[in-house]
């Protein structure tokens, strides 16, 4: 008789090792050049989703979410503002969480130093 796999649950603590650096591209720098620090702890079989931690410096820049990407994050430390076309805002603080819907575009700001958890579902894009 086989034993089957039993999927892993992935932790979500804090790795001691150094996350993946980068920064926001420069065409889309509103405020700041702030350092950004992923660290990826989990990707479905499928690829369709990831899951990790986050962290970044303060600064403000723009984002535009293609239409079969989303995410969740939590806000662990910190404070983020998000801005969406119309001028409306939205803070999200330590403790609480929200969702980035597909086709979001507007800007990214984080107001206090911050570090999430974040879980991105990018579906396969349709054909032509």
């Amino acid at each position: 008789m086989a034993v089957s796999a039993h999927p892993r649950i992935v932790p979500m603590a804090q790795p001691l090792r150094p996350g993946q650096i980068d920064q926001p591209r420069p065409d889309r720098l509103v405020q700041g050049n702030p350092r950004r620090q992923t660290w990826p702890l989990y990707t479905s079989a499928d690829g369709v989703t990831t899951a990790g931690i986050w962290a970044c410096e303060r600064g403000m820049w723009r984002i535009v979410f293609a239409s079969n990407k989303e995410e969740y994050f939590f806000v662990l430390e910190g404070h983020v503002r998000l801005h969406d076309p119309h001028g409306q805002a939205v803070d999200v603080r330590a403790g609480e969480g929200a969702v980035i819907p597909a086709g979001f575009e507007g800007a990214f700001e984080v107001v206090q130093p911050v570090r999430k958890h974040f879980v991105v579902v990018e579906r396969p894009s349709a054909g032509p």
